[in-house]
């Protein structure tokens, strides 16, 4: 089984995929972000950096899936390999900061991809607005995001609930941050776990 969290940049994500796994005793696989050896260089530069970054995003995502499908456990992922194809890709597109040759290119190679990818037997997905995202990124305080423009991230957020609104991939919980507090308050981590007992059980039956 495999449960995989989405969100914008400062979402919560990796926090909930934390506190969740703890919870029901889950894998972890988090995003590669300390590691990254494009990441820095992306913020300084997005304009040349853009598919470069994207296409190693694409690569670490897809391997640590088959790590998953591998092991044959239960497993919590944080952020999915559609946000990249659908969110980030696309708006670095938009915004002038990757062509359209390296964009087409980089879509191909997901849509070749993605017939050999399993979705996630649930998506969670972590909806905050801009100033909480904010809010969130800056008290985690890492160098590299000091740098984000507000308008990158209403543009993200912006392409999120394109998507979501569209995911028919599999069974979805949508989580409201503006008001789910789940890093400091454990009533409302419940409300989510309840939830996902409730998508779960739902899951399982099904099978």
């Amino acid at each position: 089984m495999l449960v995989a969290v989405a969100g914008n940049i400062g979402s919560g994500k990796t926090t909930l995929t934390t506190l969740l796994a703890k919870h029901y005793n889950w894998e972890t696989h988090f995003e590669d972000v300390d590691e990254n050896p494009y990441l820095n260089d992306f913020y300084n530069d997005m304009q040349r950096w853009s598919f470069n970054l994207q296409v190693y995003y694409m690569t670490s995502r897809i391997s640590k899936i088959q790590e998953i499908n591998a092991s044959g456990k239960a497993t919590i992922q944080d952020r999915t390999l559609y946000e990249d194809a659908y969110i980030f890709a696309p708006n670095l597109h938009s915004m002038g900061l990757m062509t359209t040759r390296d964009f087409e290119t980089y879509f191909s190679l997901f849509k070749l991809q993605e017939t050999f990818i399993q979705p996630p037997d649930l998506l969670i997905y972590l909806r905050a607005s801009v100033p909480t995202l904010v809010n969130q990124i800056q008290k985690r305080g890492r160098d590299y995001e000091e740098s984000i423009r507000l308008d990158y991230l209403k543009r993200l957020n912006e392409r999120y609930e394109a998507w979501i609104s569209t995911y028919d991939q599999g069974k979805i919980l949508i989580v409201d941050v503006d008001n789910n507090n789940f890093s400091e308050k454990a009533e409302d981590l419940g409300k989510i776990i309840n939830g996902i007992d409730a998508e779960l059980h739902g899951l399982f039956e099904s099978k």
